[in-house]
């Protein structure tokens, strides 16, 4: 006493859905609806026919038939109650009762018949019911959907806030570049060197040594501020350039240039050129006594077809002291130990106590370090470490650009590892000449087409566990496939391949260790695929 097989048929015998409930070969079950239309009289007023082995009870739906197989032994009754509740199901799935419309919307049947009829009997549900376990609502999903997007606005807060807070120190390091470049110009007299490097902060040639901290030189700044001519003050970050003549963007007349580029439809790029001031990006305002700044840069190229051209890392070890009563310190410290990193300490520190115990000192312990230093401090220690090693790419990029017919398809993909995590990622692949944006056809993460340098920028906020791996997919003219190289990636991680840590800061004159803090950064200076 089963129903066999549940079925949408059309007038001529073909099958459009059909879900068997007893083990049934696929012949048999189209052998069953091929003969049921020939069996179908004409003017007859009852809805089932017999045979020999089955039973057909059917309803026609416009031109379709909604049709149950059965043994001879079922219940015609309880047949024809399933009957009408599927006749009430079909058109609450299927808005379109042809062939087309009942195609569309088949697997979304074939669960609704399941829920009707379990093996072959008919279970106790309304409409009602089925469509609710159909759709399988979620008050935990939902729920978690809220949590997550809360998140994901918490997050949009905090970055503006970070944004915020960069924005006012920048306005605070121009309120008081005037004042600190005259007390820095008072600190010493003579000839200030800069030490190993251009932007190192210690020197040994001139003020009075390390004793009256006026002889550890200028930060990059205020060192490119001095190259003007002396007794000038330091210009505001937004003041316009003077003596410098024409200025591009400044007039009347090639502002209603823009404006008539923007109303044809061509997308502007500003271009915001930096003071001489702003050189480098603001760093958030010191809190801690003692700041310490560990960063690295790291210069990459690496060939389309495979393997690594130049992979070089550069960092350095910056001190920042806020009082003088906390400059009579040394700092210890420990690194990865990979051999491939070679160290160089400042030549004024006791190079004999770094390589034995791993601590930055002066060489004389009576001198203290300087205080005050803006913008990176004193660099205290620099390395450098190259290598051919593809696996420890933080960021490796595949471009497979094909040409099928008048159409270039271009696939992009990129992989980091799983003990790094990416920041502010933005890969931006040429182009060749375009009358109109590229097709965009799938994406990880966020484009922008500049049209006025024909570059597609490809930008993902944060890569993390979530993400490891991400595709591009656009579409454009047939192409050069060499038109799309090279290929230049941008990124920030607080993860470096030294893995320099500041374990302690050991105070020389007694009294308690002062507060110190750690700033880590790894930065791309460039990053290419050719």
């Amino acid at each position: 006493m089963v129903v066999l097989a549940a079925s949408i048929i059309s007038k001529s015998g073909k099958a459009l859905v059909s879900r068997q409930f007893v083990d049934m070969s696929r012949i048999r079950i189209e052998g069953y609806l091929a003969a049921f239309p020939k069996l179908v009289g004409i003017g007859k007023q009852h809805t089932y026919i017999e045979t020999e082995n089955v039973r057909y009870v059917y309803q026609p739906i416009e031109s379709l038939y909604l049709l149950l197989v059965t043994n001879k032994q079922s219940n015609i009754l309880e047949d024809l109650e399933t009957l009408r509740l599927l006749s009430k199901l079909v058109p609450e799935y299927s808005y379109s009762l042809d062939e087309e419309g009942i195609g569309r919307t088949a697997f979304e049947l074939i669960f609704a018949f399941d829920e009707v009829i379990s093996l072959g009997h008919k279970e106790n549900v309304t409409v009602t019911q089925v469509k609710q376990y159909c759709e399988m609502e979620s008050h935990e999903e939902r729920l978690h959907k809220l949590v997550l997007q809360n998140k994901i606005n918490e997050t949009k807060d905090v970055m503006k806030r970070k944004a915020s807070e960069i924005d006012k120190s920048k306005i605070e390091r121009n309120r008081g570049d005037k004042g600190g470049f005259m007390s820095l110009q008072s600190m010493g007299s003579g000839r200030i060197d800069t030490g190993f490097g251009s932007d190192s902060g210690i020197s040994n040639t001139g003020g009075s040594g390390f004793g009256s901290g006026s002889g550890f030189g200028l930060t990059p700044e205020v060192d490119t501020f001095s190259t003007k001519s002396k007794g000038r003050p330091a210009a505001s970050a937004t003041a316009p350039p003077k003596g410098l003549g024409m200025q591009l963007g400044k007039t009347q007349k090639t502002n209603q240039f823009l404006e008539s580029l923007k109303a044809e439809g061509e997308v502007i790029v500003e271009d915001v050129r930096p003071s001489v001031g702003q050189a480098k990006p603001a760093a958030a305002p010191l809190t801690d006594p003692v700041t310490l700044t560990v960063e690295e840069k790291i210069n990459v190229t690496l060939k389309r077809d495979g393997g690594v051209s130049n992979f070089v890392v550069q960092g350095t070890l910056s001190l920042q002291i806020l009082n003088q009563e906390d400059a009579f310190i040394q700092v210890q410290i420990e690194t990865s130990g990979n051999p491939a990193i070679l160290f160089k300490a400042h030549p004024n520190m006791n190079k004999e106590l770094f390589a034995n115990e791993n601590i930055l000192g002066l060489k004389d312990p009576n001198r203290p370090f300087p205080t005050g230093q803006g913008g990176d401090g004193v660099s205290l220690l620099r390395w450098r470490m190259q290598s051919t090693d593809e696996s420890i790419l933080p960021l490796t990029i595949n471009c497979w650009p094909s040409v099928s017919g008048s159409e270039t398809y271009v696939n992009i993909e990129y992989e980091t590892p799983a003990q790094i995590d990416l920041q502010n990622v933005v890969i931006s692949v040429p182009l060749p000449a375009l009358r109109e944006a590229p097709n965009v056809q799938q994406i990880d993460g966020e484009w922008r087409y500049d049209s006025r340098n024909s570059v597609l920028e490809w930008s993902v906020l944060l890569i993390d566990n979530s993400n490891r791996s991400g595709a591009l997919e656009f579409v454009v003219p047939a192409a050069d496939p060499s038109a799309f190289f090279p290929i230049s990636a941008q990124f920030t991680s607080s993860r470096t391949f030294s893995d320099v840590k500041v374990v302690n800061v050991l105070p020389l004159k007694g009294g308690a260790t002062p507060k110190h803090a750690q700033r880590t950064l790894l930065a791309t200076e460039t990053y290419q695929v050719v």
